[in-house]
């Protein structure tokens, strides 16, 4: 085995995949001799059209067929499924025949007290909640718009607005009024539903004060729903607030207080789903619009292949409702996995509070963010040791790239025999690009390649395509969750402006990324964030990979910034281990890391020791706001709302604005 292997599927375990299966039964029905997972991607983008129409049958999706191709036209103009009709809740919901009394969704707040939906109770909730828009107007494509945290009766709400075929936008409380503002008001939601209170830092936090204050900004709203998600709160100062704004308030639990059987309402395959958003860092975050029957062949795919688990297993990914990770936990439901909610702190009671939660629901597929396994490594936790994790068998890893340290880590500390996976996508599709699957073996730092029907490769500079060498992730063809439109851009420019500006029929999504001679892939981070000094291109997490593997760095960032005449600065912010340790002495072992691991060429202009580095609520580096700010761009322009820890984005803005003025 190689070196580069961290785990290595036996024969029989890749049989015993639904992906095997579903190959073998595409050999034996085309007559094809597929043996490798790269037999059937390459057969799946060559045949696209054909690997389509398959996925509808061969996961048997609930609707009326297309009439027409499955796939006409070319990006960005793409005509999907023509004369199909599809309701996504329908599809969701299908295991309430057969699974009626089994676990569908069990939610833990922070103090981990559980609540649990069967799929009955997930049905009828459904159903009562599509009742109630039905029965105050809301009709095929308004907007309902939920500020609320990662808790069952947002997936309530989700599914019970698709039934309707109306569209459904949620963004987490933690982002604030302004934030959910910024969002919701280009929307003009006709319901917005909010909470009472959450528990969060080992206390209630009150919300009944967000309501007056998005109810002061979103004029558009006839409707609010209050979700009584602590008792914590009135139903008398919410009915007040209400009748301020001359508008009709109803309580979540009156709504569902009488199950129905829910009613789907089939619609366009093409018809909009949800909205979700960019991450507005440094500007209106952009609404992006994705489709029912688009969503449902995409997470037919995904969670009935790559990431099948068995009927009544548990799905927890750690998750905010603003990130797409939530929408794919509710994907799960789809295959009849049981998917877990948590809307308490991350490592609320402590570092292992995750790994609790693993225990506790006897997990099989757990999803984060890099920045929570390297917090539990960087705690001195040894999961293994304290836990029980034997149903544990995936790891799904995003946001940003994990570093070496910590792939070997988990299989050292964690578990030695499950599959670690680490997939690219984005919000853009709510789905992957390139990433795992249950056949290839786990390499260091890679991802095992493009997922089925992503036709994913690497572009050089002058658009040809490349292997061993950095270049930009680029998808040639069409996939079915690629966004119908941006919200408020009917000639579509903003949509064309972000992917297809290089080419108008080759979505370049702003990836730096290697393709290796075995069609795996190394994400290096933004094309928007890359180094690019003397005219060599590298991308940033190459750097992170070399620094944040020493004990005396606890974190850091870089910055390649192009300035006025011709300038290049790139500074390195590095966080220290020990606050105590001397910062010369901390700045030489950095230099001599990056000189003899990496290269000379990428020692920094300076090594600025920092206080923490910024990072959104999903757990990504924020380098292009601090970039921009460095090449003149108003500090005052970068929304401190996306970020985990405004105070410490705000020192980096203060750096940068000072800098500029020198």
């Amino acid at each position: 085995m190689s070196e580069n292997i961290l785990w290595q599927p036996q024969t029989d375990q890749i049989q015993a995949t639904a992906m095997y299966q579903f190959m073998q039964d595409m050999n034996t029905k085309h007559d094809l001799g597929m043996e490798t997972y790269l037999d059937l991607w390459n057969w799946s983008v060559e045949e696209l059209e054909v690997f389509w129409t398959e996925i509808w049958d061969y996961f048997d999706i609930i609707g009326e067929k297309p009439t027409g191709p499955m796939i006409q036209g070319r990006m960005p103009e793409t005509i999907w499924a023509e004369g199909a009709k599809i309701n996504y809740a329908e599809n969701m919901l299908r295991h309430a025949q057969t699974m009626g009394n089994q676990e569908a969704i069990v939610g833990l707040d922070e103090s981990l007290k559980r609540t649990v939906l069967t799929w009955n109770q997930l049905n009828e909730q459904v159903g009562a909640f599509a009742h109630h828009l039905r029965s105050i107007g809301v009709r095929e494509g308004d907007v309902v718009a939920g500020a609320l945290p990662n808790i069952p009766q947002a997936i309530v709400a989700l599914l019970g607005t698709a039934a309707v075929g109306a569209i459904w936008s949620v963004v987490n409380v933690d982002f604030g009024v302004p934030g959910i503002v910024t969002r919701f008001k280009q929307l003009e939601p006709k319901v917005l539903m909010t909470i009472d209170g959450l528990e969060l830092g080992g206390k209630v936090r009150d919300q009944m004060s967000d309501l007056d204050g998005l109810l002061s900004e979103l004029e558009t709203v006839t409707h609010h729903v209050l979700v009584e998600n602590t008792n914590s709160g009135s139903r008398e100062t919410v009915n007040d607030i209400a009748a301020q704004y001359k508008i009709e308030t109803a309580s979540f639990t009156d709504i569902i207080a009488t199950g129905r059987q829910p009613e789907f309402n089939r619609v366009d395959f093409s018809h909009p789903l949800w909205v979700l958003y960019s991450s507005g860092t440094t500007g209106t975050p952009k609404g992006i619009v994705q489709s029912q029957g688009g969503t449902v062949l995409e997470i037919a795919k995904s969670f009935g292949l790559h990431y099948k688990v068995p009927q009544g297993q548990a799905v927890y990914i750690s998750t905010s409702t603003t990130w797409m990770l939530w929408n794919m936990l509710v994907g799960f439901l789809i295959t009849g996995a049981t998917s877990v909610t948590y809307s308490g702190g991350v490592f609320a009671g402590g570092p292992g509070r995750q790994f609790e939660i693993l225990e506790k629901e006897q997990v099989a597929l757990f999803g984060c963010g890099a920045a929570i396994l390297t917090g539990v490594q960087e705690a001195g936790i040894v999961p293994q040791d304290d836990y029980d994790l034997s149903n544990l068998t995936d790891i799904l890893v995003s946001a940003s790239p994990l570093p070496a340290r910590t792939w070997h880590w988990v299989y050292e500390a964690v578990k030695s025999d499950l599959r670690l996976r680490s997939d690219s996508g984005g919000t853009d599709v709510c789905s992957v690009f390139v990433g795992s699957n249950p056949m290839d073996p786990v390499y260091v730092n890679e991802l095992m390649g493009p997922a089925l029907g992503v036709a994913a490769d690497v572009f050089d500079e002058s658009g040809n395509s490349v292997t061993d060498e950095v270049g930009e992730l680029v998808i040639t063809k069409p996939m079915p969750t690629m966004p119908l439109y941006f919200w408020n851009d009917p000639e579509g420019l903003r949509y064309r402006e972000a992917y297809f500006t290089e080419d108008p029929h080759i979505w370049y999504h702003g990836d730096f990324a290697t393709q290796t001679d075995r069609q795996s892939f190394v994400i290096h981070g933004r094309s928007d964030a890359t180094l690019n000094r003397g005219g060599i291109r590298m991308g940033s997490s190459d750097l992170y990979q070399v620094v944040d593997a020493l004990d005396a760095v606890s974190a850091s960032m870089v910055i390649g910034a192009e300035l006025e005449d011709g300038d290049y600065y790139m500074p390195l912010f590095v966080v220290p281990s020990d606050p105590d340790m001397p910062a010369d002495e901390l700045k030489d072992q950095v230099v001599q890391a990056i000189r003899t691991e990496l290269s000379p060429r990428y020692v920094p202009d300076e090594i600025i020791i920092a206080p923490g580095v910024p990072m959104t609520k999903t757990g990504k580096l924020m380098e292009v706001p601090v970039k921009r700010v460095l090449q003149g761009m108003a500090a005052q322009k970068v929304s401190k709302e996306t970020a985990a820890d405004p105070s410490v984005l705000q020192w980096y803005l203060d750096y940068a604005q000072e800098y500029t003025q020198h």
